[in-house]
């Protein structure tokens, strides 16, 4: 089964705040709008992403603005900052896109900017990518995250085909930071669990490990925090012995210790070194 549809050219928008509202005490949404986001489309997956491009401090660029000329033209720490945040919601019709921050007071890049921003302020952004939707040929589907991949869970859930089976682990830090989500059509079991005090993604790995699977070929996705996404990949291929095809959407936003730009130098060489380690585990 397939869970990539076509793929669009990746663009550069300019987005405007249009406003902003506080969904739990850790995630911020914001809508933006304006005639920057006349050429933004998505293309049917659940996983759309749109890469922000912050401007450096003290840095004005010229006008067109051009991030592939930027970074040729321009030293290195003037470039934008890149931060990758999944499309909560797009309206065609409206030209409104909605994105969710995880807010963590002053700490990062984004989740500050989000909690400061105002109607009327703007943004360069670059999508949307995506590769993902729940695939109405699998028999059910597992969606697992911590709260970096509950915009995804939930698109994800709302897109389910109808009558979909599908068990669904959620990941925050208490009761406080649960949302209202899309009621589904099909058998749904979505589970919010309480961090609390615990590393980041331990709950996940509990939950999906000891997890009942139900019969029939199983689409997974599964994201957020790259150790926790790691132990899951080993568990899925080499302790359930899932098919590669079946866990094709199972990936690290981001990894403790890292931020955005140290983690997307990484990621690929982190990937690679876990396949290899996790298919050497098979042999």
């Amino acid at each position: 089964m397939s869970d990539r549809p076509t793929r669009r050219p990746v663009q550069t928008h300019r987005a405007r705040v249009l406003h902003k509202e506080r969904l739990t005490p850790h995630m911020i949404r914001v809508v933006f709008g304006g005639d920057g986001l006349r050429d933004f489309a998505t293309s049917g997956c659940t996983d759309h992403y749109v890469k922000l491009l912050f401007p450096a401090p003290g840095v004005t660029y010229p006008e067109p603005f051009d991030v592939a000329a930027i970074r040729a033209e321009l030293p290195r720490e003037s470039w934008p900052r890149t931060r990758t945040y999944t499309v909560a919601a797009w309206d065609a019709e409206a030209r409104q896109l909605t994105v969710d921050f995880v807010y963590h007071g002053d700490q990062g890049l984004a989740g500050p900017w989000a909690a400061a921003a105002q109607a009327g302020d703007e943004l360069y952004l670059l999508g949307p990518g995506g590769g993902y939707a729940p695939s109405a040929d699998a028999d059910w589907h597992l969606l697992a995250g911590d709260e970096s991949a509950l915009p995804a869970i939930a698109a994800a859930l709302a897109g389910l085909p109808e009558g979909a089976r599908a068990v669904a682990y959620i990941e925050v830090a208490g009761p406080e930071e649960e949302q209202k989500l899309a009621e589904p059509t099909g058998p749904v079991e979505v589970h919010w669990l309480h961090r609390g005090e615990r590393p980041v993604g331990d709950a996940v790995v509990e939950a999906v490990t000891a997890l009942d699977f139900p019969a029939g070929e199983v689409q997974v996705f599964v994201h957020g925090e790259a150790h926790m996404v790691k132990t899951l990949r080993r568990h899925l291929r080499h302790d359930r012995g899932l098919p590669r095809e079946g866990v094709k959407s199972v990936s690290g936003y981001w990894r403790r210790g890292s931020d955005e730009d140290g983690w997307q130098s990484s990621k690929a060489e982190w990937n690679q070194r876990i396949e290899a380690e996790q298919e050497a585990g098979r042999a």
